[in-house]
């Protein structure tokens, strides 16, 4: 059981910086053409690593682009950053709120439960702090880090096969109800997927929460900062689409990024985590697969 808050302002990091290990986990899709690593070298919290996401993934499934690391590599990458097991870890991204909840869960699902999200990011942290730039300090650590899987946070697409079948044949009443980030576009198959030649749509039964639903800008001042709204907002959220709060979620996108944004954005809202489960594969997983249902249309099943 975690002992700290999960989402953390930026004042808060502020007064505590000497006390946790903070990490810039920024990503963008390629067509945006960021290049997240020489923002980071221009501009980042003082102290802070840069968490690669396109680079500590599972190097075995070159067609899934970031999924879940083998322990062991994450491992090495945590001594890496000079982080041990004990360390209270602070996750940031440039957009506000985004990639920072995909390493956030990355942590969780590798037994590090001492993991913060920067609500708001970098854009919150420069409304009032300084950024420092260039390479960071060499990190040191004196025991080697060990990742613990936690299953429980992570399903793969046989978990979602059967869990579709469950649905389909209870007619929706039995199974994980499946959560889907993706703009609704996409979603309904009415626009494409980023990915050439992959078919848009939604898994049978579906439920679609576009993740930009649970976010907000902080105020009309700033409307350059993102940051996630409030519990009772969230929770107004999903159940306006017809998610049941008290029972088993599996949430999924177009390769496992913004699934955990719902992810996260669950836990902030009181959701039991034991009833979270985050499809690692997601959509580009599942639609990659010849044998996968696809359903095209502008309802939820």
């Amino acid at each position: 059981m975690s002992t700290v808050d999960k989402l953390v302002s930026a004042s808060w990091v502020h007064d505590n910086l000497n006390k946790v290990k903070v990490l810039d986990s920024s990503w963008y899709l390629p067509f945006m053409k960021r290049n997240t690593k020489e923002e980071f070298l221009n501009a980042h919290i003082p102290g802070a690593q840069f968490f690669d996401i396109d680079a500590i993934k599972d190097l075995s499934k070159p067609d899934l682009p970031h999924m879940l690391p083998p322990r062991t590599s994450f491992g090495l990458s945590m001594d890496r950053f000079g982080i041990s097991n004990d360390d209270h870890v602070v996750v940031y991204d440039t957009a506000g709120v985004g990639p920072a909840c995909r390493v956030f869960w990355t942590f969780r699902a590798m037994g590090h439960d001492k993991v913060s999200v920067l609500n708001g990011g970098l854009p919150a942290w420069a409304l009032k702090y300084e950024t420092e730039s260039g390479e960071p300090h060499e990190a040191r650590v004196e025991k080697k880090y060990e990742a613990h899987n936690v299953d429980s946070l992570v399903c793969d697409y046989k978990d979602v096969v059967k869990n579709i079948g469950e649905l389909k044949a209870s007619s929706g009443a039995h199974g994980k109800q499946i959560v889907d980030a993706r703009p609704n576009d996409r979603f309904t198959g009415k626009a494409p997927e980023f990915r050439p030649g992959l078919s848009s749509g939604h898994m049978p039964h579906a439920i679609s929460v576009p993740f930009t639903e649970v976010t907000e800008f902080a105020d009309s001042e700033h409307p350059q900062v993102l940051t996630l709204k409030s519990p009772k907002d969230i929770r107004n959220v999903f159940t306006a689409a017809g998610v049941d709060l008290d029972c088993p979620i599996i949430t999924t996108c177009g390769s496992g990024i913004t699934a955990s944004v719902l992810y996260f954005a669950l836990l902030h809202a009181g959701v039991n985590e034991q009833n979270i489960t985050l499809y690692d594969g997601s959509w580009t997983e599942y639609a990659l697969n010849p044998y996968s249902e696809i359903v095209k249309d502008s309802r939820n099943d």
